[in-house]
């Protein structure tokens, strides 16, 4: 999230971020609201519909993708994670018109779409054990409206939007609220092991990374140093976290940062990749690229890590996938689309990548989800 997003920037924070990127009109989470849906497309409901397979062909230099699928078509799709059995998928999406992403499910062809969300605007679904149920992130408790969209005059920034954690099983029964913190709470990713979740939250004043149990019982904060932490995931093993963070090595950018945030926003146009061990200890640099370089996540042996970014122009939207060492060397240019790709993630057994990104589109701003397999 933020994993909670960027609008076009498109992810909440999310950028996961998200889960937001002037990143341009790729990411999804903070995608501006402007009216509510009606309460009966408010309530949570299940969509049967055929399989949507569009085969897509790479662009030019994208060797590790191949055999490219297309399986959403329409509205602002992101954040797709696995279920742990690989069948099954959880995105946010402004499908069908919405004014702000809900939380859907649907397996990994396309059918047995759900919407399992049930107002407000949410970010960052992950499933838990079994693949039954699921968490994600919702602003229902602050209001079953969208939120406002951040104010104009202050340039490009993403709201910071009351999310809370919710529960609810994969077919959309049984929602119940998780966390009650009433402000920015979001980017959760289950661990390994299945029993606790790293997520990104303002619950303390500051944008920082905390862990829990998957019964919001046992937080532990893991960042405090001041400037934005999010984004985070664990590495394969369980050991690690990477995440995205940008820290102020300046006295009044810090406080242009803080004010920022006291109003609900931050302005998103800086990020760096970081690694610390998974009770916090040992922060490090991975990165640096400059621009913006988010939502990473873990390639399946657990030494490298894939995420987006706009290094290479940081004043344009075009955001491509990369993958680099854990010691910053070794980078590698995985797409190569003239526009926006984001939000990477292997499947459990590390055969294909989904991704979301602007290709394809049937209309301009469009971000849609793929599937390819993966060639080492």
């Amino acid at each position: 999230m933020g994993r909670a997003g960027l609008t076009v920037l498109p992810m909440s924070i999310s950028l996961r971020l998200p889960a937001h990127a002037a990143f341009a009109s790729a990411f999804l989470l903070s995608a501006a609201c402007s009216s509510p849906d009606s309460a009966a497309s408010d309530s949570a409901q299940a969509t049967e519909s055929g399989a949507l397979n569009i085969a897509v062909t790479p662009d030019s230099g994208e060797v590790h993708l191949t055999n490219i699928r297309q399986i959403t078509n329409g509205g602002e799709n992101a954040e797709a994670y696995f279920s742990q059995d690989g069948q099954w998928l959880t995105f946010q999406s402004t499908r069908d018109g919405r004014t702000c992403d809900q939380q859907y499910t649907m397996r990994v062809d396309g059918t047995e779409l759900t919407k399992v969300s049930a107002g407000g605007k949410t970010t960052c679904g992950w499933f838990l054990p079994g693949g039954n149920k699921l968490f994600f992130s919702s602003t229902q408790a602050a209001d079953s409206a969208c939120p406002p969209r951040p104010d104009p005059s202050k340039g490009y920034v993403w709201g910071i939007d009351k999310y809370d954690f919710y529960t609810v099983d994969r077919d959309g029964k049984n929602l119940t609220r998780l966390t009650n913190y009433d402000t920015y709470t979001a980017e959760g990713i289950l661990s390994p092991d299945g029993t606790r979740i790293v997520f990104t939250s303002l619950k303390d004043g500051d944008l920082d990374i905390y862990t829990m149990n998957v019964d919001g019982t046992d937080v532990k904060r893991l960042t405090t140093t001041p400037g934005y932490d999010g984004g985070p995931w664990w590495s394969p093993d369980g050991t690690k976290i990477v995440y995205r963070a940008w820290h102020y090595d300046n006295e009044e950018d810090l406080k242009a940062y803080q004010d920022l945030l006291k109003e609900g926003m931050i302005r998103p146009n800086k990020m760096e990749l970081f690694v610390m061990n998974a009770d916090g200890s040992d922060q490090r640099q991975i990165t640096k690229l400059g621009g913006a370089n988010f939502g990473p996540s873990w390639t399946p042996d657990g030494q490298r890590i894939i995420f987006s970014s706009n290094h290479k122009n940081p004043r344009s939207r075009n955001f491509d996938l990369y993958i680099v060492g854990l010691d910053g060397n070794n980078l590698e240019q995985i797409t190569t689309h003239g526009e926006f790709d984001g939000f990477p993630m292997f499947s459990p057994d590390g055969t294909k990548l989904i991704w979301a990104s602007n290709r394809n589109n049937a209309k301009e701003g469009e971000t849609n989800l793929f599937i390819a397999e993966w060639k080492n």
